[in-house]
């Protein structure tokens, strides 16, 4: 029979579900435990086991044998021997080279990137990549996409789809976007920025950073508490409460805290002397000097500080001074790097390059 581990489930707990006698049931969970630690082992994970006859018709069968795939590069038997139960671990050998997939993107980049063999996840990663340097409206149904992922093969033929390495697309066979995962922070990087600039693939902002509808725009205002006009130097977005405020571009945090008026405030730098400012939190989910990718949760709306009801004051700085947000569409990253790391960069994208496509080896 199988027993499949359940989410917040215990193993004894599934083992004596399946029909075993608690002392079985807690004989093989001790067992598991010598060679993998309990939280380790999935949700999902399922157990083949065999029975053996009852002693008399209201006795728990005894278990003969129990297999399990404990993890991707281990299977656990457990079979009863001289009247006892015997852990025994068997290692399966894993391949871990990457696999390139690459495809005509059609109608459906998404159905066309799932048919050549990308999991879920892969794909809308590699959408949100490529989102950052091309919009997907100027990307032709007849350009090609272009991923590698990580990837385990066992020896029993099994894979497992793992993190994307490279994300690009071409047009005509000649590249118009690459993007490489580089670096400590595992971002994206292109050949482009790796030189120090990205020779005008700029990073397009986020069109809002929450979600929500322009309740004030900017420029001069009667503010709604302190009665007078005066400077409104951001864009408010009317939102319920907690909901998530994403940073509009790759930056790094300059300040998180209570600042004024603006309650519970963050600050980003995103270089070439532009800012993003994000006020009235209920709760900051950032710290001082920490990296902040485009998209990120940074912070939840609120109302502290000078407001009158849940909402984000979103201000955009250019050299120090606010501007209005509308009137910065793109922001373009620089990032210098020494020449081994460019060495090093260009020979794992020429690797991966040179990987045939395909899951099949």
């Amino acid at each position: 029979m199988t027993g499949t581990l359940g989410e917040n489930d215990s193993l004894a707990r599934m083992l004596q579900r399946s029909g075993l006698a608690p002392g079985d049931a807690a004989q093989v969970s001790g067992l598991i435990a010598r060679a993998l630690p309990p939280d380790q082992l999935a949700p999902g994970t399922r157990f083949q086991m065999t029975l053996g006859a009852h002693a008399s018709p209201l006795d728990p069968r005894p278990l003969e044998t129990l297999s399990v795939r404990a993890r991707f590069d281990l299977a656990i038997d457990i079979v009863r021997a001289g009247g006892g139960l015997a852990l025994r671990q068997r290692a399966i050998p894993v391949d871990t080279a990457p696999v390139r997939l690459t495809g005509i993107v059609g109608s459906s980049l998404y159905r066309s990137a799932r048919a050549a063999g990308a999991s879920p996840q892969a794909v809308q990663d590699y959408l949100r990549t490529i989102d950052t340097v091309l919009p997907f409206e100027d990307i032709a149904p007849t350009d090609e996409f272009d991923l590698v992922v990580s990837y385990k093969r066992a020896a029993d033929g099994q894979g497992q789809m793992g993190d994307l390495l490279y994300a690009g697309v071409r047009r005509g066979g000649q590249p118009r976007a690459q993007l490489l995962r580089w670096g400590s922070q595992g971002e994206f990087m292109s050949p482009e920025a790796m030189k120090g600039t990205m020779g005008g693939a700029s990073s397009s902002l986020l069109a809002a950073p929450v979600e929500g509808h322009i309740t004030s725009g900017f420029g001069w205002r009667r503010h709604p508490i302190l009665g007078y006009v005066r400077m409104h130097a951001g864009i408010d977005f009317g939102a319920a409460w907690g909901a998530p405020i994403h940073a509009v571009s790759d930056g790094t945090v300059t300040f998180a805290g209570w600042h004024g008026g603006h309650g519970e405030y963050v600050r980003l730098d995103h270089g070439g002397g532009i800012g993003t400012g994000y006020g009235h939190m209920s709760r900051i989910a950032v710290a001082p000097g920490s990296h902040v990718v485009r998209g990120q949760v940074i912070g939840y709306v609120g109302s502290t500080g000078l407001s009158t009801g849940p909402h984000l004051h979103y201000e955009l700085y250019r050299g120090g001074q606010v501007v209005d947000p509308a009137s910065i569409g793109q922001i373009v990253r620089t990032q210098r790097v020494d020449p081994a790391q460019l060495a090093a960069y260009r020979t794992r994208l020429q690797a991966f390059l040179a990987l045939r496509p395909g899951l099949s080896r």
